[in-house]
């Protein structure tokens, strides 16, 4: 079997050369039309290979790792398929996480090349001892174009006979709940993805999908989908343009979107503000947050001919559930409001999901798990093809991560929840900001949805002060880098120079 998603670009190549596979904004016409780089099935895999056999020129073979500084676009997809088509392994870190946090991803994941735009470059020789095993330094510009151009004539390059456990990418978390971690992908693991997403949402090849979230058009070749890249930054929503958005869907006729609650949220006031229906819409996927019931109304009545789904997972495990809003706002938003918590559907096929007793230590093997009967709450475990099993060079995190099943493991999600008489899964908020109290524990999903449905009400929170109030302090100070020192205000500058850049 074939396990390298890289394939798939090329079946989609043979079976549909001339539909656009990507769609990349270059510029707006005079009247507001949005100016696009386009790439057919056929284009894309050429381009892949020739950049495939550039990076085998330089040095770059199976198994190496590749850190990528490189946009969301046209050159991150067919980079990412250039790697997966020789075994190599991409690195993909945020830089919204913030410099310290980035480096010290950087000097964890220990790759041996970097391919990223000129910034990216300058950043890398900056901070040498943050990247002091990168012998292969590429940059991505004007010049790059030139040397996949030296290699078109080298024709197809063949794709590796990937095995289903052999590392396909390293994806780090974005750090937000705890310390950023790389959690290792197989091509294995890969693969049942783009199958179980195919499955859930009846994807067809020939859609349209505007993903504003980068990593989620890594998977739109495999699927047949024509990326087009949002015009935004999606590291930081708050300061998306709704109108760029909306133009793009109405243009390009798009059929699916993902995005975060955030996100959505501001496209769906300007479109009630607008009167701006999407009738090309065929489906929403939201994610990243809870979402609120009455977003899910408002994108109703948007998107007219199209559902909103809400998949839960988490970077280590996805998906692993599903819902719709049908079957939110029909059946489960009331008991959401009445702190239930916020139901996340079903499994999917092939995913099994347990409600055990939560405990703090590492739990070596799932006989040592005590099961919670049925609507209890506890913490929420998950196995299945697309659970990733470990983290790249953290046996720590995965002793208090994983738990052994035989040849098999489950991941602690890391969330509270339950599962009601229908097999459907309930969030209840994260395990860790939980407030355990003398009467019992408090589950910020359950607490604050109570208090969020009161009128005056726009946002509450569930926090545990503990003993009593701490106040912070903060205060600039300078950084230090051996054989340097630079100042905080000058290193920031810098590095916003760069996270400017990969918008």
């Amino acid at each position: 079997m074939a396990y390298n998603v890289a394939h798939f670009l090329a079946q989609q190549a043979v079976a549909q050369p001339e539909a656009a596979a990507v769609r990349a904004p270059v510029g707006h016409a005079p009247d507001g039309t949005i100016r696009y780089a386009e790439r057919s099935f056929a284009e894309l895999e050429a381009e892949a290979a020739s950049t495939a056999h550039y990076f085998a020129a330089a040095g770059i073979r199976r198994g190496s790792r590749v850190l990528l500084m490189v946009r969301p676009g046209l050159d991150l997809i067919r980079i990412v398929f250039a790697l997966f088509k020789m075994g190599a392994v991409p690195i993909v870190i945020d830089p919204g996480m913030g410099l310290r946090k980035f480096l010290r991803c950087v000097r964890h994941s220990q790759p041996s090349a970097l391919v990223g735009i000129a910034p990216a470059i300058w950043i890398a020789r900056l901070f040498r001892p943050s990247f002091r095993g990168v012998g292969i330094k590429i940059g991505v510009g004007a010049g790059f174009e030139k040397e996949i151009g030296r290699f078109k004539r080298q024709g197809a390059f063949e794709v590796v006979d990937s095995a289903a456990d052999e590392l396909a990418a390293i994806l780090f978390t974005s750090g937000s709940t705890g310390p950023a971690k790389g959690v290792c992908y197989a091509h294995g693991m890969f693969l049942a993805q783009v199958e179980a997403i195919r499955r859930q949402y009846g994807i067809q090849p020939g859609e349209v999908d505007l993903p504003m979230l980068p990593v989620f058009a890594l998977f739109n070749p495999a699927l047949g989908m024509c990326t087009v890249v949002p015009d935004m930054n999606p590291s930081r929503p708050a300061t998306v343009e709704p109108a760029q958005i909306v133009r793009a869907i109405q243009q390009n006729l798009v059929t699916n979107s993902f995005g975060s609650p955030a996100l959505w949220t501001k496209i769906a006031r300007y479109c009630e503000r607008e009167s701006i229906t999407l009738p090309s819409v065929r489906r929403i996927l939201m994610a990243g947050a809870p979402v609120p019931p009455a977003l899910m109304a408002q994108m109703r009545a948007i998107i007219p001919q199209g559902e909103i789904h809400t998949p839960y997972g988490a970077t280590e495990a996805l998906p692993v559930s599903s819902i719709s809003a049908s079957e939110v706002l029909e059946q489960t938003a009331a008991r959401t409001q009445l702190g239930e918590g916020t139901c996340v559907g079903c499994p999917l096929p092939e995913v099994s999901v347990r409600i055990i007793e939560p405990v703090e230590a590492a739990i070596a093997d799932i006989a040592d798990v005590r099961d919670l009967p049925q609507g209890a709450i506890g913490e929420i475990i998950a196995r299945g093809p697309s659970v990733t099993r470990g983290y790249d060079q953290l046996p720590q995190a995965d002793a208090s991560s994983k738990i052994a099943d035989g040849a098999a493991h489950w991941h602690r999600m890391g969330d509270m929840g339950w599962l009601d008489g229908e097999g459907r899964l309930w969030f209840c908020g994260r395990k860790v900001e939980r407030v355990l109290t003398e009467t019992g524990a408090m589950y910020t999903d359950c607490c604050e949805a109570i208090f969020n449905a009161h009128p005056q009400v726009f946002r509450s929170a569930l926090i545990d002060l503990g003993a009593g109030a701490r106040e912070l302090w903060s205060s600039r100070k300078s950084l230090h880098f051996p054989g340097r020192r630079l100042r905080a205000r000058s290193l920031s500058a810098r590095w916003s120079s760069w996270r400017r850049a990969m918008r």
